[in-house]
């Protein structure tokens, strides 16, 4: 498997991926770091983080949860470096991303917002902890 920068002409199967219309993942590659997990051409999962307040967000995960375990790598090696913290928000229907988070070491540390009226979860790895 191959980790690369998303671009532009990633955005249909990212949109494919994410359930969301091409142009939202047109402009997320613009607007975030996204990184794609590519297996023999093929886009299988990608990431999508930013930093703000000392914490890096992860704001969008997908993939089965062995590409979702590798991609989250990316953020968390980027906020290893800077010494922060990492975040993400899990739906009850993200099963395979629940699995690669919590493989990954994060912990859940309470409810977060509702979307699109589904509950959410948020998950948080203190800086150290996945190096432990």
């Amino acid at each position: 498997m191959e980790i690369r920068d998303a671009v532009e002409a990633d955005a249909g199967r990212l949109a494919d991926l994410a359930d969301s219309p091409p142009d939202v993942m047109r402009n997320l590659v613009h607007d975030r770091t996204v990184r794609v997990a590519v297996e023999e051409e093929d886009v299988v999962g990608f990431v999508s983080y930013d930093a703000k307040q000392g914490t890096v967000h992860v704001t969008q995960l997908a993939g089965s949860t062995a590409v979702c375990e590798r991609l989250l790598e990316e953020p968390i090696t980027f906020a290893s470096g800077e010494h922060m913290a990492v975040e993400l928000l899990v739906t009850a229907d993200q099963s395979e991303v629940e699995a690669a988070v919590e493989a990954a070491g994060f912990r859940e540390s309470g409810s977060g917002p509702q979307f699109a009226g589904e509950s959410t979860v948020r998950y948080r790895l203190e800086p150290g902890a996945a190096e432990q």
